[in-house]
């Protein structure tokens, strides 16, 4: 038995180590719970792995994002093997491990049901208890689809070897030069309990699983294509202990009570009828008065900054999108075309930056024109897969607050710095505070240009990121096809991320539509092209905010401001006079003269979540005076007419939450 030598790795600390030949992993880091895995020469491994001379080795942390994908792809199998155990003719799809938790596809007889799923997450129970090993097994293609010869999703994986997709989840499985088979063995006798195609790496054993829950089921096409058989997906969850399991069940029900499409209904804002189809929504009158407040506030901030409004029609022929390069890269997210005058292509516009750039080229231009800004609330068509569509924040049709900036080469910092400055200032207007920023660059394989202006382009967007001190993460191979991109990301009121305004310089579009100005020396110059969009759109905005507030939105964006609510009947037409002068004021103020009794028409107030109720007795009234009740419950009596109109109108003047 010879020496052999490793670097044991962890973050900044090297430790070179001597041991044994056959030395695993697991002996490296004895006695650390923790560890799941390790790192071998930048490759995932099981701990059962045997260290080989000169190796650096890293141990992964069953809380690092690679641990805990391991320990939910492991979950995976347990679940599909739970399964197969309770459905025999189930036949397996693919399982991988997914934000916060993970799934897995079966072709089964009939949908699930929630009893199935107790069930099985009960036989999962049992499964983990017996601390099965999972067991990494090298196999030959002919070999894999002989032992896989009744799994015929299996099969179809194996002949895509080497070609597998992280889009479908298939290079969990098959995404390797070499295929694995994992066994689940017997803790004790070593006998085989189940079998799955799969890359790994693994944990040690099913015991090694602190805490998991199975969430809910779906239908989904077989690796995401509509062509593909329907089948059924069961997505779970798995954490490193109870604690964290709780914590992360605790945060999604909060998130549910949060979740826009449940608020619009409640509070009427907004539906999205059958009828209309799916990612088509209707605004409401309350969720109308929203939007009109939000785009108000915006055309009014957008004037100030020098923007120049324009609109486009929602539909146009196929060859202005075949100039820009949209029906190359991006026709799958494009409505069908509808064959008009005499079979030319007309398509519903996916982007507004190809008219915009018409309207730019529509006479000459001159330097001293520029920066142009144009600013348009464009309605735009793109075609989601129904499986992704989802109330306001994925819809397919939807208006953008979209901005495109023509400046020259000179300008272009200062314009870009201008434009990051003003969109994080808006965004802080609305009541987001929390922002980091992320880089994308370009996609290797969809992209137009030289390397050489996406260099350039990505550089001045780095630079002009790091001036706002903000963090700033890379997102590799992120952006556009025409040009690199900085996307501002906002944590809400409960942590979670959303991505919400993108700055994005271009050199291409103008040089597809042979833009030029005129510069002060005579000669023709090819502008610098930005395109912005603050909110992303506006619907997608508007169900951030209603989430980010759980509906209660800051009185200056509430449908309501104030509700009058009468002690009696005597008090009715004191309260609707107060209600005039507000409206007067500009103020939304509302009387509730129903006959319901008066806690009856609080609670109601307070399930609309308006911000103030104005409460009228024969003491206010007698002393010319009114009692405000907050969201909280809390009440301030005794408050004179107009100081209480003033009060209410100071509020909304400063866009503050109460």
């Amino acid at each position: 038995m010879s020496d052999v030598r490793v670097i044991i790795q962890r973050d900044s600390e090297r430790e070179e180590r001597v041991v044994t030949t056959g030395t695993t992993a697991a002996d490296l880091f004895a006695g650390e719970r923790t560890v799941v895995a390790a790192r071998v020469a930048g490759e995932l491994k099981d701990l059962a792995y045997e260290i080989e001379d000169g190796e650096t080795v890293e141990p992964v942390e069953i809380s690092s994002e690679d641990g805990l994908n391991i320990l939910r792809h492991s979950t995976a199998h347990v679940m599909a093997q739970a399964v197969q155990e309770l459905f025999p003719e189930a036949k397996l799809g693919i399982g991988p491990p997914v934000k916060d938790g993970f799934y897995y596809d079966f072709d089964v007889e009939r949908p699930f049901t929630p009893e199935d799923l107790k069930a099985i997450e009960k036989k999962m129970q049992e499964i983990q208890k017996r601390g099965q090993r999972f067991s990494r097994r090298v196999v030959s293609d002919e070999a894999a689809r002989e032992e896989l010869a009744d799994e015929p999703y299996k099969l179809e994986l194996i002949g895509i070897k080497g070609s597998a997709s992280t889009d479908d989840g298939a290079n969990v499985e098959v995404g390797g030069g070499e295929l694995t088979i994992y066994d689940n063995l017997d803790a004790k006798t070593g006998e085989l309990c189940w079998k799955d195609l799969c890359r790994g790496p693994h944990l040690p054993t099913t015991r090694n699983i602190p805490a998991f829950k199975l969430m809910r089921n779906a239908a989904a096409y077989w690796r995401g294509s509509e062509k593909n058989p329907m089948l059924q997906r069961i997505y779970g969850t798995a954490w490193p202990s109870k604690d964290e399991l709780k914590a992360h069940l605790d945060f999604l029900a909060e998130a549910e009570k949060r979740d826009h499409r449940k608020l619009g209904n409640e509070l009427d804002l907004f539906s999205i009828p059958d009828e209309i189809g799916s990612g088509l929504a209707v605004f409401h009158p309350k969720g109308g008065i929203i939007r009109r407040t939000m785009e108000d506030y915006s055309r009014k901030r957008h004037e100030e900054e020098g923007y120049e409004f324009v609109y486009s029609p929602h539909a146009t022929k196929g060859k202005l999108f075949e100039k820009s390069g949209h029906l190359d890269w991006y026709a799958e997210g494009m409505y069908p075309p509808m064959q008009l005058d005499e079979g030319v292509d007309y398509y519903l516009k996916p982007m507004n930056c190809p008219m915009h750039n018409l309207i730019f080229d529509a006479r000459g231009r001159s330097y001293r024109e520029l920066p142009l800004r144009l600013f348009e609330f464009g309605t735009v068509y793109r075609y989601e897969k129904s499986g992704v569509v989802h109330g306001l924040t994925r819809a397919r049709g939807f208006t953008q607050d979209d901005a495109h900036i023509y400046c020259t080469k000179e300008q272009m910092a200062e314009e870009l710095d201008r434009t990051l400055t003003f969109v994080l200032d808006l965004l802080r207007d609305y009541g987001l505070t929390d922002f980091y920023l992320e880089l994308s660059t370009k996609d290797p394989e969809k992209y137009v240009g030289s390397d050489e202006v996406w260099e350039e382009a990505t550089e001045t967007l780095r630079q002009v990121a790091e001036k706002q001190g903000l963090p700033l993460t890379p997102d590799p191979g992120g952006a556009a096809f025409y040009g690199p991109k900085i996307s501002v990301q906002c944590k809400d009121a409960i942590g979670r991320t959303w991505q919400m305004s993108t700055v994005q310089l271009d050199f291409n579009l103008p040089e597809r539509f042979d833009l030029e100005y005129t510069a002060a020396d005579g000669t023709k110059q090819r502008p610098v092209m930005i395109h912005r969009a603050l909110f992303g759109s506006i619907e997608r905005f508007f169900a951030v905010l209603l989430e980010h507030y759980a509906g209660a939105m800051p009185p200056w964006l509430a449908p309501v401001q104030a509700v009058g609510i009468p002690i009696g009947d005597a008090h009715v037409e004191y309260l609707q006079d107060f209600a005039a002068q507000a409206k007067k004021k500009g103020l939304r103020v509302e009387v509730d003269a129903s006959s319901d009794r008066m806690q009856k028409k609080i609670r109601n107030a307070q399930k609309q979540k308006v911000p103030f109720m104005v409460i009228v007795g024969d003491d206010d009234m007698n002393a010319g005076t009114v009692s405000f009740r907050y969201r909280d419950g809390s009440q301030e009596n005794g408050i004179p007419r107009e100081e209480a109109l003033a009060k209410l109108a100071d509020v909304v003047e400063r866009r503050v939450q109460v």
